[in-house]
């Protein structure tokens, strides 16, 4: 199977700054999709952004132009790079990543989710 551990979670004050990262291990063969989601209190987990293998990428409408997605695919790694955070950003998030990997001699499909990380943005 695939896991995926998230860092650089933490305590920043409103207009900071932080970057996430999210590192993929196990007998991983091809990543496809990665993104990154968000879970705030009380409310259901949302989607904030997504790349594919060829970098292109995708944003919510409310983090465009302050996060950034970006992924190393000789690391099997995605980042998150956020500016200008809010109070409303304040959530714990997780990464997500698809793709293919070695069991034996096949190849099957696997979708796997980071455990995830807090962001608090407060002053």
């Amino acid at each position: 199977q695939v896991q995926l551990v998230e860092s650089g979670g933490g305590l920043v004050q409103p207009g900071g700054s932080l970057r996430l990262s999210c590192a993929a291990s196990g007998s991983i063969r091809t990543i496809d999709a990665m993104a990154w989601y968000r879970q705030a209190p009380g409310k259901q987990r949302e989607w904030i952004a997504g790349v594919t293998r060829d970098g292109n990428t995708k944003y919510l409408d409310s983090v465009k132009g302050r996060f950034t997605i970006s992924r190393d695919n000789a690391k099997n790694t995605t980042f998150l790079s956020m500016n200008s955070l809010k109070p409303a950003d304040t959530a714990v998030y997780h990464c997500y990543a698809d793709g293919t990997f070695y069991i034996d001699t096949c190849t099957p499909m696997f979708s796997s989710w980071g455990q995830g990380t807090q962001v608090t943005v407060s002053s």
